[in-house]
């Protein structure tokens, strides 16, 4: 029997030991491998960055076993400021468009790692910084084997500071790095403040960086230019009814509640708020226009896709989701990102098309 729950109405709360059991690959990516990934012939540094991840999880080895409360800032001199004892960079950072494999290769090399290690989204690394405060934070994230952000991109100034920071003492300790970005390392923040303001803080965290650039096709795009027609209002739990009928817990909400909502839910807490959902079903979606609620938006429908939660709706089309301003200012890589998410879902909701 179809078990009706709304979203709109959850006020998930989440600690901090759940906060951290959470930093791994979400399902989706939950055994993918270096195998898994086939590198496009057309596209040679697909292959390239195989081979470089491959060589970079070979290279590192497990920390002891911390010995005691102090243990932590006992760390080899000759990692310090971002390198290895080679003068490398302890970190790896894949640069390229959207859908080419990036979370791919990222969540093979933390399966390959030895150790203790960190999976996680930009966003919830930040997220997980507020949670914990700053120094217990990379006290923690110290014993680690390896970090990965995954989607990392900067919003504001003060994310700047932060990311540079934390970056900077975890590369000291030796901790190995790993990022995916559709934005050169030297280019993070461009186009969403005044950079240039910043530059000390955006230049050393492209010095913890090896920059290996994945070019390739959009897979979510192959095929998929448009959002499917929306289902006609009241039709939304029927429809999905029909389309899903074997699956358990249904989260129907209007667009209207769901995203006031959102604005009440810290988004460090998205992933517990639907962690129980197999379908979505959404009533009168509306473009966004703030965009605050444009930035939560954004956070939800990275869980949703990372859980691969069909979406069945009426409204606007998602590639209406957001203003024309918005899909053309300094946050579109991450609403152009959402939009292609969101429109897989749809079309898997409405059209049974699986997502990859």
């Amino acid at each position: 029997m179809t078990e009706i729950v709304a979203l709109s109405e959850r006020n998930p709360q989440v600690s901090s030991e759940e906060l951290l059991a959470g930093f791994h690959p979400s399902y989706r990516f939950g055994e993918v491998s270096f195998d898994t990934y086939i590198p496009d012939s057309a596209y040679p540094s697909q292959a390239g960055a195989v081979e470089r991840l491959s060589a970079f999880a070979a290279s590192m080895k497990a920390p002891k076993k911390a010995g005691g409360l102090f243990s932590i800032f006992r760390r080899d001199a000759k990692k310090a400021n971002g390198k290895n004892g080679n003068g490398q960079p302890n970190g790896l950072y894949l640069d390229g468009g959207f859908g080419v494999g990036k979370t791919h290769l990222l969540a093979s090399l933390w399966h390959a790692a030895p150790g203790r290690k960190a999976f996680g989204t930009f966003v919830e690394y930040t997220n997980l910084v507020g949670a914990l405060s700053f120094t217990t934070t990379v006290e923690v994230l110290k014993e680690y084997t390896l970090v990965c952000i995954d989607e990392f991109e900067l919003d504001d100034p003060g994310d700047t500071v932060l990311m540079s920071r934390l970056m900077r003492e975890l590369s000291d300790a030796g901790v190995k790095l790993a990022a995916t970005s559709n934005t050169l390392p030297g280019a993070l923040g461009e186009g969403r403040f005044a950079a240039q303001d910043f530059k000390r803080e955006i230049q050393v965290l492209a010095d913890q960086f090896e920059t290996i650039r994945v070019d390739g096709e959009d897979f979510r795009h192959r095929g998929l230019e448009r959002a499917p027609e929306p289902v006609p209002v009241g039709a939304e739990v029927q429809t999905a009814k029909e389309n899903f009928p074997d699956e358990k817990v249904f989260a129907v909400d209007d667009w209207a509640a769901l995203t006031k909502n959102l604005s009440r839910v810290h988004p460090s807490r998205y992933r517990e708020l639907v962690k129980d959902i197999d379908v979505l079903v959404l009533s009168n979606v509306t473009t966004i226009t703030e965009q605050a609620m444009a930035l939560r938006f954004v956070v939800l429908a990275d869980r949703l896709y990372d859980k691969d939660v069909p979406v069945v709706a009426s409204g606007v089309p998602f590639e209406q989701l957001f203003t024309e301003d918005m899909m053309a200012g300094g946050y579109m890589k991450k609403y152009f990102r959402t939009v292609s998410r969101m429109t897989a879902l749809a079309r898997e909701g409405h059209l049974g098309e699986k997502v990859l």
